[in-house]
């Protein structure tokens, strides 16, 4: 087992214990992952680099790889939908490189959670509870200081991703994360028609209804002045690199980058999970209403596949 194989299963184990005892040692152990994987100028494939520490997958070591490969000029990014925090795109970020921050969920009592920590007071955070839509995000920038360049923004609403990036004016990231479904598949550029108050359980008991398609996502990031790089493995989240700065990276298609998520979230009617895989999800959401991008129509979902 080479140098890395064997810090990724030391790295895993202690990942795996959920005791804040171990945070230490998982942020000492993701610094020396750092190191190794650094070294690397060129990469097939964002899961060379991945590592997680705080991220629900292993965006943590994607978003290290990235940021050693650019000069960021504003050490400082914006992320919303955390929930309380303890799992995100960011918080590695806040704690091993000090990068400034803002977040917002828009659970009062999750943002409340945040607010009251111990290590609330000890880095640049700010956190709000706002329900994020198309007319109040850029808003909600100025309002707490953020605007032109910073370094990263992630966006993960479980709805409205797509309308919430295309309405984002005042910011100019370097670096975006954006969740795609994986549901809708590789071929249409489609999105979730916009709703400010939309809510993917209430949508459809599936959960498997939201967000938008990696080629729309794609489309926007090119029109935004965006190059996408990657998707993560699990098949969830979309990297995308500023053109300007993008140089270092290879870039790629959304057919190309498109990870299928094998994750099993669906539900029934009674909210349990029905462990339903593969193509067989998006059965269940046929009779919904998805946006096309290309023909800027509403359309069924299998009218499309």
């Amino acid at each position: 087992m080479n140098m890395i194989g064997l810090l990724n299963k030391i790295f895993n184990n202690i990942v795996s214990e959920k005791s804040d005892n171990h945070e230490i040692e998982k942020i000492l152990l993701g610094k020396i992952l750092i190191n190794e994987y650094n070294k690397k100028q060129k990469i097939e494939n964002l899961s060379e680099i991945e590592f997680k520490v705080f991220s629900q997958f292993g965006e943590d070591g994607i978003i290290q790889w990235i940021i050693s490969k650019l000069q960021i000029s504003n050490k400082s990014f914006i992320e919303f939908g955390v929930g309380d925090y303890r799992e995100s795109n960011t918080l590695f970020l806040l704690k091993n490189n000090n990068w400034k921050g803002l977040i917002f969920d828009c659970d009062k009592k999750n943002i409340e959670s945040i607010i009251n920590d111990e290590e609330y007071w000890k880095y640049d955070l700010t956190a709000g509870c706002e329900l994020i839509t198309k007319e109040n995000i850029n808003e909600l920038f100025l309002q707490n200081g953020f605007n032109g360049d910073i370094g990263l923004l992630s966006i993960d609403i479980d709805g409205n991703d797509y309308w919430i990036w295309d309405a984002i004016k005042v910011i100019s990231p370097q670096i975006v994360i954006c969740e795609y479904n994986s549901v809708f598949g590789d071929q249409h550029a489609i999105t979730i028609p916009y709703s400010h108050l939309f809510n993917r359980t209430k949508a459809h008991y599936s959960n498997l209804y939201m967000g938008a398609s990696l080629p729309a996502l794609c489309m926007l990031a090119d029109t935004k002045g965006y190059d996408f790089i990657g998707s993560n493995s699990a098949g969830n989240n979309a990297f995308f690199v500023r053109n300007d700065c993008s140089g270092p990276f290879q870039k790629s298609s959304a057919k190309q980058g498109y990870v299928k998520s094998n994750f099993r979230e669906s539900r029934d009617l009674s909210g349990k999970l029905t462990l339903i895989s593969g193509n067989e999800r998006l059965k269940l959401i046929e009779e919904m209403d998805v946006y096309d991008i290309k023909r800027e129509s509403i359309l069924k979902i299998k009218n499309l596949f």
